[in-house]
C-alpha cells in the first residue's frame, strides 16, 4: 500500500504514481536520490579492494536504473502534460542530473575499477551482456573526460551542464511558439476545399474556446490539412509562415521565443566539448557511439544517395510545375503552394487521395488490427489492463504476453495532440527489463503520438501516415519491451548504437502497405467494409508520388545535421542559414523563401539526441528496408521468419553489435536494393 506522506517519485513499488506526482515532489526526490547514490559509491571505492561485477559493477548499475525509473514520469510528464510549474522544477534538476553524471565518469577512482574488472582472469566469463555493460561504461568515461587535467574536467563538466539547460530551453521555446498561434475563421468559404474531418476537428477546437467559427492551429492535424487542401492561397501562406518562423527572429511572434541565440550557444559548446576531448569536430565524436565507422563514411553514403535521387526529384518538380500551370493557370509555386498542388496532380494522377482512406481506419481497428499482426508475426497477445493511474484521460495502459502466457511488456499510448504536449511522436522508456533476486522487472513503455482526436460521436479517424507513425512507434516500443537481456544497461533499447535505433521502428511500417495487414488493419468506421481492392491498388500506385522529392528532403536535413556538426565554425562570418543554404544548393530542389527560419524548429538535433546524427533515419531505412526483403520472400506473416526476427534482433538489445545481429538475422551484410525499390529508385 503507498504511503501517503512518502514522496510518490520514490516510491518504486509498482509502475509510476502519475496521478500522485506534484512538481513540488520532483527537485526533492532527485536531490535525495543523487545524495544517497554519491554515499553509496563513496562506500564502495572504500570499502571493495578487489572489484568484480557482483560487488562493484551491479550495485552501480542498479543505483543508474533507480535514478533512471525516479526521473523518467518526470521526463515523460514535462513532454506530454507541460504547465509553468513542472517545467521549473524540470529544469531545476537538469543541471543536477548533468553533473552528477559528470562527475561519475570523470571520477578516476571509478574509471579504474571499471579497468580492474576488465583486465580480470575472469571477465571472459561473464555474459556478453555484461562485457557489452563494461566495453560501454569504458568508452563513456573516455568521451566524459576522464583522462582529462583537472582544469579541462572542471571546464568540460560546466560544457555538459550549460548544454542540458540549452537542449530543453530550446524544446520548450518551440512549444510555446506552436502552443502561442491560432486562428479563429468566421466565413466557412474561407475553408473551401478542406476536407469534412479537418472542419469538424477544427470546429470542435473552436467549441472548446467558447467560440463561434473554426480554430485553426499549427499542430500537425490542424496544419496539414491546411496545406494540401485549402484553395484560399492566402490563408496556406499564412499558416505556412507562422510555422516556419516559429521560435525565431520572423513572423507573427517575432522574437518573443527565438531560438537563434540558443542554437549558436548549443554549436559553440559542441565543438568545445569536442576538441577538449581531442576530436576535430562534433561530429566525429557523435560517430564514436555509432555504426558508421566515420563521418566520411556518413558524408559518402548520403552524397551516394543524393546523386540516385536528386535527378529524379527534379523531375518531379518540373513535372508539379507543368500540371499546376496547365490545369490550374500557376504561374508559379510557392512553398505554401507545393503540398496543395501536389494533392490535386496525386487525385489527378492516380485518383487517390489520403482521405479516401481515412473512413477505413478508425482507431479502434487500427489498434486491433496493429496487435494482430505482431500476433500472427511472434505470436503475442496485446490486451489493455484497467485500473493504471495515467496523466490523462486520453491515455491507455496495454500488456503484452507471449505464446505461453508470459508477460513480456507492458506500455502506456497517448495518441492524441493536444495543447501543452510536444509535437511529433516519440517511444520512451519507463522502466527497463533486469533480473535479480526478486525476479524479472518487466520493461515498461511510453508510445506518444500526435493524431487527430475523435469528432462528436465517430471514433478518431487516422490518416494512413498517422498509420504508419503509430506503427514505426510501435516497433520501438517491441525493441524495448520484448528484450531477454537481463541487465538494465543493455537491455531493450539501451545501449543500441544510435543509427541501429531505428531498424525495429521502420521495419514495422512495411505491414501498413500490404494487403494482408491491411484487411485486418483498415475497416470502414459506418460499414465495416475491409478496403476494396480498387482502392488499395491506386494507394499502391500512388505509394512511391514524389518519393525522390521527399527523399531529397530527409538528404537535405542530414547533410545539414552533419555540416553543422563537422565544418562549420559557430564562431566564424557563415550563419546557420547560410551553411543550410550551400547545402541547399547542393541537393535540394525545393529552395524555400528567405524567411524560412526551419533550423530554429530542427528539435531532432537541438532538443533531441540526433546531433551529427539524423542521418540515422537513412541508414536504418536501408538495414529495415532488407531485413523486410527477407518476408518479402518467404511471405509477409512467414511465422518462421517473424521469430528468427524477434530472436536475432528484438530480444538482444543492446548486448551485441548491430551489424551482427543484422548477418544472424539476414545472413549476410545488408545491401541498399531493397531501399532504392521501395522508393521507386531502383532503376
Amino acid at each position: 500500500m503507498n504511503q501517503p506522506n512518502v514522496n510518490p517519485l520514490l516510491d518504486l513499488s509498482g509502475l509510476p504514481r502519475f496521478a500522485a506526482i506534484r512538481p513540488e515532489d520532483v527537485e526533492p526526490a532527485v536531490v535525495q536520490t543523487l545524495a544517497a547514490n554519491r554515499v553509496a559509491i563513496e562506500q564502495l571505492l572504500h570499502d571493495v579492494r578487489e572489484p568484480t561485477w557482483d560487488n562493484f559493477i551491479q550495485p552501480i548499475e542498479d543505483m543508474n536504473e533507480r535514478l533512471s525509473r525516479i526521473w523518467s514520469p518526470v521526463s515523460h510528464l514535462n513532454a506530454v502534460m507541460n504547465n509553468e510549474e513542472l517545467r521549473k522544477a524540470y529544469n531545476a534538476c537538469l543541471p543536477k542530473l548533468s553533473a552528477y553524471s559528470t562527475e561519475l565518469k570523470q571520477d578516476e577512482r571509478l574509471y579504474r575499477a571499471y579497468k580492474a574488472v576488465a583486465a580480470r582472469a575472469d571477465f571472459t566469463a561473464l555474459s556478453a551482456a555484461q562485457q557489452k555493460i563494461i566495453d560501454n561504461v569504458l568508452r563513456d568515461f573516455r568521451l566524459s573526460g576522464a583522462e582529462l587535467s583537472d582544469v579541462d574536467k572542471t571546464h568540460f563538466k560546466a560544457v555538459v551542464e550549460e548544454l542540458s539547460v540549452l537542449h530543453s530551453k530550446f524544446d520548450e521555446n518551440l512549444l510555446d511558439a506552436t502552443n502561442a498561434w491560432e486562428l479563429l475563421i468566421t466565413d466557412e468559404a474561407e475553408l473551401a476545399g478542406l476536407p469534412d474531418t479537418a472542419r469538424a476537428a477544427a470546429r470542435a477546437a473552436a467549441e472548446r474556446d467558447g467560440k463561434a467559427g473554426w480554430k485553426l492551429t499549427l499542430h500537425m492535424p490542424s496544419y496539414l490539412p491546411v496545406m494540401m487542401y485549402a484553395d484560399n492561397r492566402a490563408l496556406r501562406r499564412q499558416l505556412y509562415e507562422a510555422s516556419v518562423t516559429r521560435a525565431s527572429e520572423l513572423g507573427p511572434h517575432a522574437g518573443q521565443w527565438d531560438n537563434g541565440p540558443t542554437m549558436t550557444r548549443i554549436l559553440q559548446l559542441r565543438a568545445d566539448e569536442a576538441r577538449l576531448l581531442g576530436f576535430p569536430h562534433y561530429a566525429a565524436l557523435s560517430i564514436e557511439t555509432k555504426m558508421a565507422e566515420s563521418t566520411e563514411e556518413v558524408l559518402a553514403f548520403l552524397n551516394d544517395l543524393v546523386a540516385r535521387s536528386r535527378p529524379a526529384a527534379q523531375k518531379e518538380l518540373t513535372e508539379l510545375r507543368t500540371f499546376a500551370a496547365e490545369r490550374f493557370g500557376a504561374s508559379e509555386l510557392e512553398a505554401w503552394d507545393i503540398p496543395y498542388y501536389s494533392e490535386k496532380l496525386r487525385q489527378d494522377r492516380y485518383a487517390f487521395s489520403e482521405e479516401d482512406l481515412r473512413p477505413y481506419f478508425p482507431e479502434p481497428q487500427v489498434l486491433t488490427g496493429l496487435f494482430e499482426v505482431v500476433r500472427r508475426l511472434y505470436g503475442l497477445e496485446v490486451r489493455e489492463v484497467k485500473g493504471a493511474e495515467l496523466w490523462h484521460p486520453d491515455a491507455r495502459f496495454y500488456e503484452i504476453r507471449d505464446s505461453a502466457g508470459t508477460l513480456r511488456g507492458r506500455f502506456y499510448l497517448d495518441l492524441y495532440a493536444r495543447p501543452h504536449k510536444r509535437g511529433g511522436a516519440w517511444m520512451d522508456d519507463c522502466m527497463s527489463r533486469k533480473r535479480d533476486a526478486q525476479g524479472v522487472q518487466v520493461p515498461v513503455a511510453y508510445l506518444i503520438c500526435n493524431f487527430s482526436a475523435p469528432v462528436g460521436k465517430d471514433p478518431a479517424l487516422f490518416t494512413h501516415d498517422e498509420v504508419t507513425t503509430l506503427f514505426h512507434e510501435f516497433g520501438h516500443g517491441l525493441h524495448h519491451m520484448l528484450t531477454l537481456v537481463d541487465y538494465a544497461g543493455v537491455a531493450g533499447i539501451n545501449g543500441v548504437k544510435w543509427d541501429a535505433v531505428e531498424l525495429p521502428s521502420q521495419f514495422m511500417e512495411n505491414w501498413c502497405w500490404e494487403k494482408q495487414a491491411l484487411d485486418v488493419l483498415a475497416r470502414h468506421y459506418q460499414t465495416g467494409a475491409t478496403l476494396p481492392e480498387a482502392l488499395y491498388q491506386k494507394m499502391i500506385a500512388a505509394r512511391n508520388f514524389q518519393s525522390a522529392l521527399q527523399m531529397v528532403r530527409q538528404l537535405e536535413f542530414s547533410l545539414f545535421d552533419m555540416r553543422l556538426h563537422s565544418d562549420y565554425n559557430p564562431g566564424g562570418e557563415q550563419t546557420i542559414l547560410q551553411l543550410l543554404e550551400t547545402v541547399r544548393r547542393d541537393v535540394s530542389v525545393v529552395i524555400p523563401p528567405a524567411f524560412n527560419r526551419f533550423p530554429n524548429s530542427f528539435g531532432h538535433i537541438f532538443g533531441g539526441g540526433y546531433a551529427a546524427g539524423y542521418y540515422s533515419y537513412k541508414w536504418a531505412e536501408v538495414l529495415s528496408a532488407d531485413a523486410f526483403s527477407k518476408f518479402e520472400e518467404n511471405g509477409v506473416f512467414d511465422r518462421r521468419t517473424g521469430e528468427e526476427f524477434l530472436h536475432a534482433i528484438l530480444e538482444q538489445g543492446g548486448a551485441a553489435e548491430p551489424m551482427e545481429l543484422f548477418v544472424r538475422f539476414r545472413g549476410r551484410k545488408p545491401k541498399i536494393d531493397a531501399l532504392l525499390r521501395h522508393s521507386g529508385l531502383a532503376a
